[in-house]
């Protein structure tokens, strides 16, 4: 089974959606988790995901209760190193946390290892942009992977 671990700064919006997406449509030999780059700075957030992510995948036919899903996750470096493959959700956001906080794996690891996408947090798009440009992004990959 190989790994595929969503990035994004707290783990509780856009690469939980992902995560859960992902594993709803992924092929059987992919199987996805998501983590935060710096959950600490995920002060605002209220519960284990945000209310968005959880109606958004209900709306998709994603099973998910929100009550009962965990909370954010900081990612390790064991969790980067053992990742076959990790998708981080904003470039401009994601690559300096990284660069800072995880500077050694950042300098050695493959550049093919990690890719970045594009999608705003919630202070800058809607939930009603971004989710469904994060699920257009999902299914591209996933159907890079098949």
């Amino acid at each position: 089974m190989k790994t595929m671990l969503f990035l994004c700064t707290g783990n509780y919006y856009r690469s939980r959606f992902a995560e859960e997406l992902f594993n709803a449509l992924s092929p059987n030999n992919w199987r996805a988790i998501s983590r935060g780059v710096a959950v600490d700075l995920g002060t605002g957030n209220i519960g284990p995901i945000a209310h968005a992510t959880a109606q958004a995948l209900r709306e998709r036919g994603v099973a998910f209760d929100r009550d009962s899903a965990r909370h954010p996750l900081q990612v390790s470096v064991g969790e980067l190193d053992a990742a076959d493959h990790i998708v981080a959700l904003k470039r401009t956001e994601h690559l300096p946390l990284i660069r800072a906080r995880f500077t050694a794996w950042a300098e050695t690891a493959p550049p093919e290892r990690i890719e970045y996408w594009h999608i705003h947090d919630i202070d800058f798009a809607p939930p009603e942009m971004a989710l469904p440009l994060i699920e257009t992004h999902v299914r591209d990959l996933i159907e890079r992977l098949t």
